[in-house]
């Protein structure tokens, strides 16, 4: 019965969404609030494996279901392109503590799969698998690489993404991290790379990339993408009056990055992002990055502000995927996955063209409190841009293009 009121309440879901005219779309609940023992699911990731292995990750709460709440690191796995799952396997576990914001890293070197978390926001652990996610090495503390930044901020809560990280072409593994020293309130904070050379074997402290100041107020969760120009642009949640997200850009991904900018194309409700590189050049016929959060600039709903220097939060709803051509220089394609309740999402693409982006839907249930589930939409190119453009493979032997 728990379970059925749940999915009633989440009315915005359906197995397949009829009436699209181009391409294939469709939804599912992969983590249902109130199942296998927890209060709710939230801070979505996924990656797909050099294998085209789906895991998907969460943060599996108790308790009030906040931030601080006993939570543990759980993740499902699909071979088949997200038709069929795995049950709910844990990984992480706070042992009443918070543990979560699970950032993996899908390592094509070594075909290993990295994650980053952390435990009650003091201490960062690492793990990793070899196999495509069936099996996780021992957690390795990483907070000393973190500790790196106290020469500059005095931090005293971290935590990695939320999202994934990225690997660039030389190898380097990239995780977004957000400090703050403000204990509880996770306020103010900046947002720093921490980055590994030698397939996370050790992790080390870049370059703060983004301050706290009167104008990139509160910069936190940021996420990335290596551009064809072989830069790293950082993508910034802020808490400006702007309501836009902060951009800027590194040569490595750790060093020398530039001033961050306001970006107009991303409306900033205040809640993390993703973004997610869906095909480069020479490798594919065309460039296209994809990026993902709530776009509520219509909804008027706000609430209160959290520090005197914040702007009001804006409803987290109406989850828009846009794609560029120009490696993020314009955003010409949008399109609205959800247009109800919607906040944090994390994107991947598996080999076969399809995007699936994972993230929260909230319901009420039965006992009229406020619970988030995760959702995976899943969708190719096509329903994306309206029939206007498809995927296609470069076939090298014969230098032909092919639709996938």
């Amino acid at each position: 019965m728990r379970i059925l009121y749940i999915i009633v309440n989440l009315l915005f879901v359906t197995i397949a969404c009829l009436g699209q005219d181009f391409g294939e779309f469709k939804k599912q609940i992969l983590f249902t609030a109130g199942n296998d023992g927890y209060f709710n699911y939230r801070l979505p990731s996924i990656v797909s494996t050099k294998n085209g292995v789906l895991l998907a990750f969460c943060g599996a709460r108790n308790g009030d279901g906040g931030d601080w709440a006993p939570i543990d690191i759980v993740m499902r796995r699909s071979e088949d392109a997200g038709k069929t799952w795995s049950a709910i396997q844990s990984i992480a576990f706070g042992n009443g503590l918070p543990c979560e914001n699970p950032t993996p890293v899908v390592d094509y070197v070594t075909n290993e799969i990295h994650l980053l978390y952390h435990l009650n926001f003091a201490k960062c652990f690492y793990i990793k698998s070899t196999d495509d996610g069936k099996t996780w090495t021992k957690p390795v503390d990483i907070t000393p690489a973190i500790d790196g930044f106290n020469k500059i901020y005095p931090w005293n809560v971290l935590a990695p993404g939320p999202g994934h990280g990225i690997q660039l072409n030389n190898g380097r593994l990239i995780v977004p991290f957000w400090l703050s020293n403000g204990g509880k309130s996770h306020r103010p904070s900046i947002v720093v790379p921490v980055y590994s050379d030698n397939h996370g074997k050790t992790w080390k402290a870049g370059d703060m990339a983004v301050s706290d100041n009167d104008t990139t107020v509160i910069p936190n969760e940021a996420c990335c993408v290596q551009l064809a120009d072989g830069r790293v642009m950082f993508n910034s949640r802020n808490e400006s009056h702007n309501y836009r997200r902060l951009v800027n850009y590194s040569p490595d991904g750790v060093s020398n990055w530039s001033e961050p900018l306001f970006a107009d194309a991303f409306f900033e409700p205040i809640c993390a992002a993703s973004l997610c590189r869906y095909t480069i050049q020479p490798d594919e016929p065309k460039n296209r990055i994809l990026f993902c959060n709530p776009d509520s600039r219509q909804n008027p709903v706000m609430v209160l502000k959290d520090t005197p220097r914040s702007a009001f939060t804006r409803s987290r709803s109406n989850l828009t995927m846009r794609m560029s051509y120009d490696e993020g220089i314009t955003w010409p394609v949008t399109k609205v996955i959800d247009p109800g309740f919607s906040a944090y999402s994390d994107i991947t693409v598996t080999p076969d063209g399809l995007i699936h982006c994972l993230y929260e839907g909230k319901s009420i249930n039965e006992e009229g409190k406020n619970v988030y589930s995760l959702i995976l939409a899943t969708f190719n190119l096509e329903w994306l841009t309206d029939g206007k453009d498809r995927h296609f493979v470069v076939n090298k032997e014969n230098c032909k293009e092919s639709e996938l």
